[in-house]
């Protein structure tokens, strides 16, 4: 049986630590980190890749949790992928994530809502680019 899509809807910070939140019922992600990220426009949403073999499997973080994300990068601090009892650094989650945002700024190949949506969340992290 294959898990339904697995989607990051939550998270806490606590002090300089940011942790990312599967609902409790949710099994965690197979493999490991991969360092990888991706987006999908179509679900507005940033897509993190667990590796297992040559598998990947993608944790989509909603918009929800996208002010989470812009903090992650102003305080330059990995976060972590909490569920059940387990918690896992998220490596390359920073790069990628800032690697992306600027490539979807004005790139309308990304459509239309996720560009703005993408620009809108993150004008703090653009701005101070420039």
């Amino acid at each position: 049986m294959v898990d339904s899509k697995k989607y990051v809807n939550n998270g806490i910070q606590n002090g300089q630590e940011i942790q990312f939140l599967l609902s409790e019922e949710m099994n965690g992600p197979k493999g490991v980190p991969s360092g990888k990220m991706i987006t999908d426009s179509d679900e507005v949403s940033f897509v993190y890749l667990f590796e297992d073999q040559d598998i990947y499997e993608p944790i989509h973080f909603t918009q929800a949790v996208w002010p989470l994300m812009v903090k992650a990068l102003q305080e330059k601090a990995e976060p972590m992928l909490v569920w059940q009892d387990k918690a896992v650094p998220l490596k390359g989650f920073l790069d990628e994530l800032q690697m992306l945002i600027y490539n979807i700024e004005g790139n309308g190949n990304y459509g239309e809502e996720f560009t703005s949506a993408v620009e809108e969340a993150f004008s703090v992290i653009l701005q101070s680019a420039e």
